[in-house]
């Protein structure tokens, strides 16, 4: 179902954007991570424009995501192999949660571990126990594959845009003027609205989506 021949991945940096790869891809591994669906509308579009517009103009060069999501896990790497009984433990698992709604309207700088990567977020202010619900069917989902499970005291939060290397910092200083923008927005204070009713994971170039009762 899925050959081990099938490679999705490359380590060439040039294919995304100058990224560095957290982990040594070889052939065969997976890299996989599970989240919710976020699905941007005009305003949020229009709103990012200026974040990105703003944050330029202090220097800072960020580049829009390529889609938008509230993560659930780290990114693991799978074997071609684990891939369908891993589904099938989350399927399982994720069997009777129903939907809920996340909301989000506060920005938050994050760097990922490595200090490779440097991300504006929103972070989520509604929604966050429910998110611990899944996470800990998440976790026991990884922990049955020996896999690492998430954070402790996670920041549930959209990423919105990325720049390579650690700017933390310089980011942070200018950060309240983003806000602002968020704050001040056409119609009132921004507040992303995410309708959690599907969970997706993703694995190399394929998605699932468990959907959520209602």
């Amino acid at each position: 179902m899925f050959p081990e021949e099938a490679d999705p991945q490359t380590d060439d940096s040039s294919f995304h954007g100058g990224r560095i790869r957290s982990f040594k891809h070889e052939k065969g591994n997976w890299a996989t991570y599970v989240y919710l669906p976020y699905h941007s509308d005009e305003e949020f579009v229009e709103l990012l424009e200026e974040l990105l517009s703003a944050a330029r103009a202090h220097g800072v060069v960020l580049n829009q995501q390529e889609e938008f999501h509230l993560s659930l896990s780290q990114t693991v790497v799978l074997r071609y192999h684990w891939i369908q009984p891993f589904i099938q433990s989350l399927r399982a698992g994720l069997a009777r949660c129903k939907k809920f709604a996340c909301s989000a309207g506060k920005l938050k700088v994050y760097c990922n571990a490595e200090r490779t990567r440097t991300f504006l977020g929103m972070e989520v202010s509604t929604g966050h126990a429910q998110c611990l619900d899944l996470i800990r069917i998440v976790d026991k989902t990884m922990t049955e594959f020996r896999l690492d499970t998430f954070y402790k005291d996670p920041s549930f939060h959209v990423s919105l845009a990325w720049c390579v290397g650690d700017v933390t910092e310089q980011m942070n200083e200018f950060l309240q003027e983003l806000q602002s923008l968020v704050d001040d927005h056409e119609d009132g204070p921004f507040l992303l609205r995410l309708d959690c009713d599907e969970l997706c994971c993703r694995t190399g170039n394929k998605t699932f989506t468990f959907l959520l009762e209602p």
